[in-house]
């Protein structure tokens, strides 16, 4: 009776591994495809100016994001895949600065509501109309944008993304930045 590692190494060839390399391979190509398309429209560069007031009846300034990686996301009380990553986004309120935006999702009350239903405290914005979604280039929710400290879009994502992919993305935009960034050729 042979043994459970001489049967997997019987089972693993090199024309075995050169074919599962190759369809990893053509996975992430069609994810990163996948990506870019869902993203293509969307603002890059400096952010899009933001001076809005919250739900909350407070004045609210993009520039008050500055300084260190930070977040804006835009969601939708009515976007299944917004509740299946309200978890992730929730666990960074506590760690960096993140504004939301709620993309028409009713007035205030209705969002103030659901945010209550949730358990959530996060910085809301009401886009009712989708004003704010078009100047940043958002065609669906969930949107992430990632800025780093120099204000300039450092990640876009659209759809799912995992709470390690977006610590990922704020560690390698927290990299970036005006502090890391060369000085002007002259």
């Amino acid at each position: 009776m042979k043994s459970a590692i001489a049967r997997i190494r019987q089972w693993i060839t090199p024309r075995r591994l050169l074919r599962l390399a190759g369809e990893l391979f053509l996975i992430l190509v069609l994810m990163l495809g996948l990506e870019w398309y869902l993203t293509r429209d969307a603002a890059r560069g400096p952010a899009p100016e933001m001076e809005v007031t919250l739900i909350d009846g407070t004045p609210f300034a993009l520039t008050e994001l500055q300084g260190g990686p930070a977040v804006v996301y835009f969601w939708a009380t009515w976007c299944p895949v917004c509740r299946v990553e309200r978890g992730a986004v929730d666990a960074l309120v506590s760690d960096y600065p993140v504004v939301t935006v709620a993309m028409q999702s009713g007035d205030a009350q209705a969002v103030s509501a659901y945010l209550a239903d949730a358990g959530l405290d996060w910085r809301v914005v009401l886009d009712e109309y989708g004003e704010i979604a078009q100047r940043w280039g958002v065609v669906g929710v969930p949107a992430m944008f990632i800025i780093d400290s120099g204000g300039e879009i450092a990640f876009v994502a659209r759809g799912y993304t995992s709470g390690i992919g977006l610590r990922l993305r704020l560690w390698l935009a927290s990299l970036g930045g005006e502090a890391n960034r060369s000085p002007p050729a002259r």
